[in-house]
């Protein structure tokens, strides 16, 4: 079975953890969103992509979901110590390896998807992971702040402000202009079943289908596309996905997100039991669904959750 999966940090990342226990021998490829990408202390940074690489590699910090496991700090004391910041993005010294790695491949001329596939070399992911493009893009979030509306990175908005202010709209800077990464759109037409795993629906798989032919890729695959809900009881499982739903106008409930992702690329979405009542208005929209328990709070669980989506997959094909 090939599988394709769409996916952003942490609940990616995880939900893949559970996805390659439920299907073993599954040649599984990952489409990792670059929209949070950013460029610090001279180095570009690759946030969802390195968190996939970890978690599956196991080198993740658990508690964290993010970051190196026994890491330390001391380089960014030390640039604190010379004044040089953002201080708010915390950067520990194992990561630093990575990044500065990546961006000498990056200056001799390597493309990002080269530069992830020999990253993964070391850490054994078990999956194929390509950026969505080897393009810049980077997402930014307008905000009001003291009466002036401006335009700031997504990590500023999510890290050093933790969605304090409204979002009034949110922009994939780069994307309309960018194209695929090199392996992804072959991957999605030779797939089996295509996942959109409980990520933020806007700022990473909505930014993956906003790169040119992808979402066009997806649509016209001819495979079942599976998404499991990561809105829980009209709140997000994680983070802070409800200030940016409400940027694009869309509701922070399960229901919403299945129609916000359309039936026009959506064929099955698992909801949590919670929101049980929900599965009549999703199957109306035209979107097979079921309610299942969706909270990844152990391997078991996550991988339960994997299993009942490629089963809603199944039987969205028969």
């Amino acid at each position: 079975m090939r599988i394709v999966v769409l996916a952003g940090g942490i609940g990616g990342a995880r939900f893949l953890r559970g996805l390659k226990q439920a299907a073993p021998d599954a040649d599984i490829t990952v489409i990792g969103n670059t929209g949070d990408d950013i460029h610090l202390f001279g180095l570009k940074v690759c946030p969802d992509l390195d968190t996939v690489m970890y978690t599956l590699g196991g080198g993740i910090n658990e508690e964290q979901g993010w970051g190196r496991t026994d890491e330390t700090f001391q380089v960014k004391a030390e640039l604190a110590a010379y004044g040089v910041g953002p201080e708010w993005f915390g950067l520990g010294d194992r990561d630093f390896a990575t990044h500065i790695v990546r961006t000498q491949m990056l200056g001799a001329g390597y493309p990002l998807s080269a530069v992830t596939e020999a990253l993964c070399a070391r850490w054994k992911p078990g999956v194929r992971l390509l950026p969505m493009s080897d393009d810049r893009i980077e997402t930014h979030v307008a905000v009001d702040v003291d009466g002036e509306r401006k335009a700031i990175h997504f990590q500023e908005y999510w890290v050093k402000m933790r969605a304090s202010v409204d979002a009034q709209a949110v922009v994939p800077v780069g994307a309309d202009q960018a194209k695929p990464a090199p392996g992804v759109l072959e991957a999605i037409a030779a797939s089996d079943v295509i996942l959109f795993p409980p990520s933020n629906p806007v700022v990473s798989i909505g930014t993956i289908l906003a790169v040119p032919g992808i979402r066009e890729g997806i649509a016209d695959a001819g495979v079942p596309v599976v998404g499991l809900s990561p809105i829980v009881g009209d709140a997000p499982v994680r983070g802070m996905a409800d200030k940016v739903l409400a940027a694009i106008g869309v509701e922070s409930t399960a229901a919403a997100v299945a129609r916000h992702y359309g039936s026009g690329l959506l064929d099955g979405w698992l909801v949590d039991t919670v929101d049980a009542a929900a599965v009549g208005e999703i199957e109306g929209a035209g979107v097979r669904s079921r309610a299942i328990p969706l909270m990844m709070t152990d391997l078991e669980a996550t991988t339960a959750m994997a299993r009942e989506a490629l089963r809603l997959a199944e039987e969205v094909r028969a």
